[in-house]
């Protein structure tokens, strides 16, 4: 099924969660909040999401552009990563899930089927295992001062929702073992993803699992 046939604007169809961080904090610290409401990212909610990235650093440079484009977002300037994203956005399928603190986001991850971010095709590490359709998870992004809350955690476990919810085999992803590189990462580390009740199917290079949950 792809992400284009779900309906993620419908309230009551699996779509809006809230969700208590003490049943989620898997990076080994307390989390210091009650509830968040994670929820698909339209164009209404643009706004809220461009005061979450516009945070600086690397998410502020990419807009979520690499999945799709690859290296090319190099060479393109922040406001044309930003702009093309947007039009992703206001085009819709949404193409992921913000965590909200009331009217503040606090995280984000960016949910697909694997068709529409061909770049992560196109790299050695991270090409399809095999013929199964499957949707992602290619990159997270939690607000400065909100890390180490559980909030990638929350965002996994509402996009396994969601895939389930849509009738789709699996739900895959390509985080970072810390324990082979403590390098910080866009994509999450494979022991949030264990947690979760993920599990490697492929390693091509020592850092990069690729692991995947099965839904069906």
């Amino acid at each position: 099924m792809s992400l284009s046939s779900v309906p993620m604007d419908v309230p009551h169809a699996g779509i809006r969660w809230s969700c208590h961080f003490s049943s989620w904090d898997t990076d080994g610290m307390a989390a210091s909040r009650d509830k968040l409401v994670v929820t698909p990212l339209t164009a209404r909610l643009w706004p809220t999401f461009v005061d979450l990235l516009d945070e600086g650093g690397p998410a502020s440079r990419c807009w979520c552009m690499a999945p799709r484009i690859g290296a090319s977002y190099r060479r393109q300037s922040p406001g044309q990563n930003r702009d093309a994203f947007q039009d992703i956005v206001e085009e819709g399928p949404p193409p992921g899930l913000l965590a909200l603190e009331g009217k503040t986001a606090v995280g984000w991850c960016q949910l697909t089927s694997r068709e529409v971010v061909p770049a992560v095709e196109r790299s050695w590490r991270t090409r399809r295992v095999d013929e199964l359709p499957v949707w992602l998870i290619s990159c997270f992004y939690v607000r400065k001062g909100h890390r180490r809350q559980g909030i990638t955690a929350l965002l996994i476990q509402a996009a396994v929702d969601r895939a389930r919810s849509a009738g789709v085999s699996a739900i895959e992803a390509y985080p970072l073992d810390g324990e082979v590189s403590p390098s910080a990462t866009s994509t999450g580390y494979a022991s949030t993803f264990a947690a979760a009740g993920f599990r490697e199917v492929a390693r091509r290079s020592p850092e990069r699992p690729i692991m995947r949950l099965g839904l069906a």
